[in-house]
């Protein structure tokens, strides 16, 4: 594989550790030839290279598969891991990694920054300071970008004027898990579903990712975002593009971002009105999780007890477009609910004329049901006979199990992303221009709920959010996938 040197700004934090340490480990531990290799962890903490080795070591050990890890190839992921100390806020903290590139000609450098939005504009200004910053540099951003559209320009205004549109990877990780993947390959390399995919078959479409977590010791960093930026603006938003977008001319990069804006600026604003009917927020309360009790919103470390910030969103988006036009998405999100669960429902339309008996006296439409985690899944729900005499129907699953029906080993979301940085391949990550769209159809929303006195509903922990989450969905028929 193309020799690179990979610099991983908050290298001790927790997504380094968690997600970016494992990923690069699994893609290293299965690379023939990782000869070229080189990853420098950056972070405010001083301390020597074998005590962060430690961590990381101590970290992979708890993060990746007991089959996957193993001391002997730890030991040769070691030999390109490297820590510098550094003050991401100081430009003349850079000098000492500028030397480390004083011989490393024209090799891929990527710079990772795992790190607050805040500190996206200065490190890149440092960076190009210190002559860090060459033809072949790509730059990754974590999400939130900004906490509105005003912020987010500016960042995109100040690492742009550094680096090229085609250097810069907004990453959302969600665009590289297996099932999305699938997605794609459903819609676009078979013919069976593409005539049922508009409005004339699907009735509506649900999104949801729900957390059994609370704030995880962020509380003073979560309550600055909430989950309409933390997940809505980016997650959520990105997997409504690929579900609803056109089929694109190929999977070139802009090919593909082309269409997902499209679908983006097709987003019917919200009023004011609608957002009281369409939108709805809320702020978990004292519960329990799996039997165990644990704390309000308002009771954890680090938020203020007058706090409103939402740590749940159910919201109604609509396309005002020729394919989806009429058709319901419903988006939902939140902390501390009933299941750790991510999944999209695909919901058609049911038949003009039934004429068979269901064997529970209710009919269910046919679903098609795509699950991100905690199982990666694909699933349709169709209707088939009772066995026995009568001629009567119940809701029956054609289930594709990647776990049980892939072989080999499911690329993590964050492998795959990483390899495509270094390969220089922009198709998952966000343009400059989708993000603006996403911000701006955000951002009345957040204009709403910032308003004196207005405060989110407060649901249960351990729930599936507040009431008014099912009285939205309910107001148009439909009920939310609770299973």
């Amino acid at each position: 594989m193309t020799a690179f040197d990979l610099v991983l700004f908050g290298g001790t934090g927790d997504l380094a550790m968690r997600k970016l340490l494992p990923a690069l480990y699994q893609r290293h531990r299965d690379t023939a030839d990782a000869a070229g290799w080189r990853i420098i962890a950056v972070g405010r903490h001083p301390i020597t290279r074998e005590q962060f080795l430690a961590r990381a070591q101590e970290s992979l050990r708890r993060f990746v598969a007991a089959t996957d890890f193993h001391d002997d190839a730890f030991a040769r992921f070691a030999q390109c891991l490297d820590y510098r100390a550094l003050d991401a806020s100081r430009a003349e903290s850079f000098g000492d990694l500028a030397a480390l590139f004083a011989d490393a000609g024209e090799r891929i450098r990527v710079f990772y920054l795992a790190t607050a939005p805040d500190l996206f504009v200065s490190i890149c200004e440092s960076l190009a300071a210190a002559g860090l910053v060459t033809p072949q540099s790509r730059v990754v951003l974590e999400k939130p970008l900004g906490r509105d559209l005003a912020s987010a320009n500016r960042i995109n205004e100040k690492v742009g004027a550094i680096f090229r549109e085609d250097q810069i990877y907004r990453i959302d990780h969600y665009l590289g898990k297996e099932p999305v993947q699938n997605l794609v390959a459903l819609r676009f390399g078979n013919a069976l579903l593409e005539p049922l995919w508009s409005r004339a078959w699907v009735s509506n479409v649900q999104i949801t990712i729900a957390e059994t977590v609370g704030v995880e010791g962020r509380g003073e960093f979560y309550d600055r975002i909430g989950a309409l930026r933390d997940m809505v603006q980016n997650h959520l938003l990105q997997l409504l593009c690929i579900l609803a977008m056109e089929p694109p001319t190929s999977i070139d990069a802009d090919a593909v971002r082309d269409e997902k804006l499209k679908v983006l600026r097709a987003l019917k604003p919200l009023t004011r009105e609608d957002i009281t009917t369409s939108a709805v927020r809320g702020q978990y309360r004292a519960g329990a999780i799996d039997g165990e009790a644990v704390a309000g919103y308002l009771d954890e470390q680090g938020i203020p007890s007058t706090s409103s910030t939402e740590t749940f969103v159910a919201l109604k988006a609509e396309l005002g477009n020729w394919r989806w036009a009429g058709v319901p998405f419903y988006l939902r999100t939140g902390k501390r609910m009933q299941e750790r669960l991510a999944e999209i429902v695909v919901t058609f339309r049911d038949v003009p004329h039934p004429i068979l008996p269901t064997a529970s006296g209710a009919r269910e439409g046919n679903k098609l049901v795509i699950q991100l985690q905690p199982e990666e899944s694909l699933s349709l729900h169709m209707m088939a006979k009772v066995p026995g005499d009568e001629m009567r129907v119940r809701p029956v699953q054609l289930g594709l199990d990647f776990g049980d029906t892939v072989q080999t080993r499911s690329w993590d979301a964050y492998e795959r992303l990483l390899m495509d940085v270094i390969r220089g391949r922009l198709t998952l990550f966000m343009r400059r221009d989708e993000l603006d769209a996403a911000w701006r159809w955000v951002e009345p929303i957040l204009e709403a709920w910032s308003r004196p006195g207005d405060r989110p509903k407060s649901y249960t922990a351990g729930s599936w959010g507040p009431a008014a989450a099912s009285a939205l969905i309910a107001r148009d028929g439909f009920g939310w996938r609770e299973e």
